[in-house]
């Protein structure tokens, strides 16, 4: 049973990684990476290491994305001032 919950979180993570990569939008990656990170954590939790999955939570799922989005936010807006 548990190695069959490992295999699944294992082919979750493979299938989120995989989008995004695959994805070409930046916030759609930000998104994508948000649930990857959510997939990790997943991971880390079936492998019985919690604190583990609790900083890829907060990191990788949370923060990483808001830097992300944040960064993509502002270089949207230089782009549209300097072209006005």
């Amino acid at each position: 049973m548990d190695d069959a919950v490992i295999a699944v979180a294992l082919l979750l993570v493979a299938a989120t990684a995989t989008a995004a990569v695959a994805v070409r939008d930046p916030v759609r990656q930000a998104l994508v990476l948000a649930v990857l990170g959510v997939a990790l954590a997943l991971l880390f939790t079936v492998l019985q290491a919690p604190d583990v999955a609790l900083s890829q939570l907060a990191v990788g799922s949370a923060l990483t994305p808001l830097l992300l989005l944040l960064s993509v936010r502002k270089v949207r807006r230089q782009r549209k001032g300097r072209t006005e």
